[in-house]
């Protein structure tokens, strides 16, 4: 009988361990790599699989839409989840390359409060996005070098007073803000004029100033690389990059928070994706309130108030919410309506 029953219980937990691997599934997640991606794969991607036993096949891009696009147009969908940067967002969403999510998916925080209530107001405003991060594009520079230290994004177009080359993320988006900026628009009228003909000229005769000193880059990667090996002295990156590079690495870099551009980063569903229901289950564990706070790692402030206890304080002030009033918020409206026009314009001048 004993014998009997340790059979029975043998072959139970085997078809269970069947069940869970038939009911397991696998997909694929796509974010940018880097510090930012260990960072996901810590707190996002491993607990979650450890959590459910699904598998995720963890990739990298440069971010944009054109592979989102690509994929969806011709019905050959290989990714499920993307992380994508809500100054793309809205196009994606407005031309159906990205599922509607369901909000009743998101949970309660941990404090119990509605996930309606604990997230900010723009990381739920779109249907075809939940907020991951509170992150910013900012400059910076090697502090061990010598001669004057750049303090303002008018430094940055300076070739005379600060020589060397400059990195920039090859796309238009905050490149067009910086010119204006930089060419004396207030902030707050930046996309109000370069909505205008007149505005977009101005914008790209502004980078014709520096263009043949702009060192071109497609990956946020590449931007401490550059600055590291001296290939640029100053970089255009996202915050978290060089923080990671500061204190992870030592280096002597800088950040310079005059007219960052900050925005938030979304986990989003690529439409047609065959695995959209396990796609929604890990987005919900994903902005879990302690997920999401585990992104202050590499100073990315975590999109659900919720979050705040479980993020170390002593990082805040590396945090771009500590420095909004330096900074330009992105539109993604604006690059909804003249992303694509502006992104032709933008690589015949880059032909020229």
């Amino acid at each position: 009988m004993k014998t009997k029953l340790k059979l029975l219980a043998g072959t139970t937990a085997l078809v269970l361990a069947s069940l869970a691997q038939a009911q397991a599934e696998s997909m694929t997640v796509v974010s940018f790599g880097g510090a930012y991606g260990a960072a996901q794969k810590e707190h996002m991607i491993d607990p979650f699989v450890a959590e459910t036993g699904n598998e995720i096949l963890f990739e990298d891009y440069s971010g944009g839409i054109a592979e989102i696009k690509a994929q969806v147009e011709a019905g050959n969908v290989q990714w499920d989840v993307v992380d994508i940067e809500t100054i793309d967002l809205e196009r994606a969403c407005s031309e159906g390359l990205l599922e509607v999510i369901p909000q009743d998916i998101l949970p309660a925080g941990d404090d119990g409060v509605a996930a309606a209530e604990d997230f900010v107001p723009e990381a739920i405003a779109s249907e075809c996005g939940v907020g991951v991060i509170v992150w910013s594009i900012i400059f910076a520079y090697n502090g061990a070098a010598e001669g004057d230290k750049p303090a303002t994004i008018a430094d940055f177009f300076d070739t005379e007073k600060f020589p060397g080359k400059r990195a920039l993320r090859k796309r238009p988006q905050v490149n067009l803000e910086w010119a204006l900026i930089a060419d004396g628009v207030a902030p707050a009228d930046v996309y109000s004029v370069l909505a205008t003909e007149e505005g977009q000229a101005r914008a790209f005769a502004k980078l014709d100033t520096i263009k043949n000193d702009i060192v071109w880059f497609d990956s946020w990667s590449q931007a401490p690389q550059l600055l590291n090996d001296g290939g640029a002295s100053m970089v255009q990156s996202a915050n978290g990059r060089i923080f990671s590079a500061i204190k992870e690495d030592g280096k002597p870099f800088e950040i310079v928070w005059d007219s960052h551009v900050y925005d938030l980063d979304v986990w989003a569903v690529v439409a047609g994706s065959e695995k959209k229901d396990t796609a929604f289950e890990f987005i919900s564990y994903a902005t879990g309130s302690k997920p999401l706070a585990g992104m202050a790692d590499v100073a990315y402030g975590p999109t659900r108030k919720s979050s705040t206890p479980y993020v170390d304080a002593s990082v805040n002030e590396d945090l771009p919410t500590a420095h909004l009033d330096q900074g330009l918020k992105a539109d993604g409206i604006f690059w909804a309506d003249f992303g694509e026009t502006l992104g032709e314009r933008f690589n015949e001048w880059m032909l020229k």
